[in-house]
């Protein structure tokens, strides 16, 4: 059986061809005809054979068949537990979609979320995720889920091994009820079954190898060694066997880099890849051990899983899982589609019961290999003062993490006081530095004016004559307070042309005031001698009309309004009409006349 038989239709045939596909697993070809069909498919297969093709073939033909007119939107998603896996499915879909004008992208966490946010609004059809960025993005209001078509729940069981389920049930609550759902998973515990249970309608069930069975066509070997001596085994094993690429696990972060470190040393070139790593250098480690550059990764179980080598030769077990079904998934990085592959675990005196697990799991015996340069000379398990199995590689792991904490204690403590002395001495420079010299007073404009000024063209006594002297030294004004602006602008304003002399204005008696003014002279009082700049202000002054009745102007002035039309008529005394430039001013000197 070939994939055209599988009902797969052509342009997806060339691009698997073009990845040089030619014949279909057996996990292939029992699950891609029903999905084709949309029925949920429940796969139960061991790592490395095939399952992403198994549910990335169906999805781009069902999605390719169905076009979408307008913005794209969600139409498929992937959901799996780790960023290199997820980068992984990704390429995937596009290589196997190459052909189709569908979009996909994949979010991770680790880095930075805009350019994936970028791609989001670009629109896409298959969106591969993992569960914590999807949540993320989600709750911001950047994606939305609600009209997936197809729902893909791969590694259900590495989800549940790393506290995911709970993120998951969460994804499920934002899908709608009515998808098609594709669930994958290398093992079945009762957990991922009760999520099967609700999450499945009728699926097809694909069951293609006995539950953590390993590949057959591995070559596993097991050497007993001491904890002390399993950099200086795994160094020697790669030099003799000729090791092309290797892939070695270990139980911590710390061994990780530990062993990566040793083999560096050793004239091997290797590189770490764990959770505390970021994930610019996870991926680069990765992509520099695909393309050669590195011949040894060493990683903890997170890169366990759906991490796809082509033709990785040899996995180590520098520790061995203390889960057995952890060793089926390590081994099966190599030895994937049918190709060869060899395994070597290391096991020292203390990990001697997880051996006869994983030797119970699998349902039978791991051959030794012997004569090595560093067989086991230890046969006794180190115990703490309480009698307590002390397992030395967690041990050497938490003393490495308290010296790191308290070497970045004593640097950021370093620093404080770094930084207190420098700020304690630059008080003691400005204490001790001279005091600045005061700033000199700047001087009003009208001192340093030269030459007649503003009030000196309005006021020309200010200017000529002995009154200039005499009137600096009395009065000093400020030419930008508001009483020399006002009275200046009146001068201005003023019109310089006497008009036609003013019809008489009649009193409350009906009498003019020139003839009460000549009445009033004629009696014998004596008038104040008149100023020529008196006299200039009242030949300008342009004839008034005729003022309101009494009652009716007193009753205007008390509200503060003039004759209909008019300015505010100030209340006055009987006498000479005075304009505003003649008021009560603090400009006084300005009208003072000098006998």
């Amino acid at each position: 059986m070939d994939f055209k038989e599988l009902g797969l239709i052509s342009p997806i045939l060339k691009a698997l061809a073009a990845q040089g596909y030619d014949q279909p697993t057996p996990i292939q070809r029992q699950a891609i005809p029903p999905a084709l069909k949309g029925r949920d498919v429940l796969g139960c297969a061991q790592t490395g054979t095939g399952k992403t093709c198994a549910f990335a073939t169906p999805i781009l033909q069902r999605l390719n068949a169905d076009v979408v007119v307008g913005p794209r939107y969600i139409r498929a998603l992937v959901l799996t537990p780790t960023r290199e896996l997820a980068l992984q499915i990704q390429e995937c879909f596009a290589a196997y979609g190459r052909n189709l004008p569908l979009r996909s992208t994949v979010i991770f966490g680790g880095v930075g979320q805009q350019p994936q946010v970028d791609r989001l609004k670009k629109g896409v059809d298959i969106l591969v995720a993992t569960p914590g960025r999807l949540l993320d993005l989600q709750g911001q209001g950047l994606l939305d889920l609600s009209r997936v078509e197809i729902f893909v729940l791969d590694e259900a069981d590495r989800m549940l091994d790393m506290g995911f389920i709970h993120d998951v049930r969460r994804v499920l609550k934002l899908l709608p009820e009515k998808k098609q759902t594709l669930f994958f998973s290398a093992t079945m515990p009762p957990e991922v079954m009760e999520l099967v249970d609700a999450l499945l309608h009728d699926p097809a069930k694909v069951e293609v190898d006995p539950v953590s069975s390993p590949v057959e066509v591995i070559d596993q070997k097991v050497c007993f060694v001491d904890k002390g001596n399993k950099s200086k085994l795994l160094a020697w094993l790669v030099d003799t066997l000729g090791v092309k690429n290797a892939l070695v696990f270990t139980r911590t972060k710390h061994g990780a880099n530990k062993v990566a470190a040793d083999l560096n040393k050793a004239g091997i070139s290797a590189a770490a890849i764990h959770g505390n790593k970021s994930q610019t250098a996870r991926q680069q480690a990765l992509s520099d051990f695909k393309a050669g550059r590195v011949k040894c990764l060493v990683a903890t179980d997170i890169a366990a899983r759906g991490i796809d080598i082509e033709e990785l030769s040899h996995v180590f077990n520098y520790n061995l899982p203390e889960v057995p079904e952890t060793y089926v998934h390590r081994i099966g990085r190599t030895g994937r589609a049918g190709h060869g592959g060899t395994a070597f675990s290391f096991c020292d005196f203390a990990e001697k019961e997880y051996l006869k697990g994983i030797e119970k799991l699998i349902g039978r015996s791991i051959p030794v290999l012997g004569g090595h340069p560093w067989p086991m000379q230890v046969f006794e398990v180190a115990k703490d003062a309480r009698g307590r199995t002390v397992n030395a590689e967690d041990a050497e792991a938490r003393a490495a993490a308290k010296e790191r904490r308290r070497a970045r204690d004593a640097a950021n403590k370093a620093a404080a006081e770094e930084k207190k002395r420098q700020k304690a001495a630059a008080q003691a420079a400005q204490a001790a530095a001279p005091a600045p010299a005061p700033k000199k007073k700047r001087e009003p404009r009208w001192k340093k004016a030269e030459g007649p000024g503003v009030l000196d063209a309005v006021l020309p006594e200010r200017s000529t004559g002995p009154e200039r002297e005499e009137y600096h030294d009395f009065y000093r004004p400020d030419p930008l307070s508001s009483d020399h602006i006002m009275d200046a602008t009146a001068r201005l304003l003023a019109p310089r042309k006497a008009p036609a002399k003013p019809e008489p204005v009649k009193g409350e008696e009906g009498q003019s005031r020139s003839h009460r003014r000549k009445k009033k002279k004629k009696g014998g009082e004596s008038a104040a001698p008149e100023s020529q700049t008196q006299k200039k202000v009242r030949q300008a002054q342009p004839a008034k009309a005729a003022p309101a009745p009494k009652a009716q102007s007193k009753r205007r002035h008390d509200r503060g309004h003039g004759p209909r039309g008019g300015r505010p008529v100030m209340p006055m005394k009987s006498g000479a009409v005075k304009d505003s430039t003649e008021q009560p001013s603090l400009m006084k000197p300005y009208y003072i006349e000098h006998d």
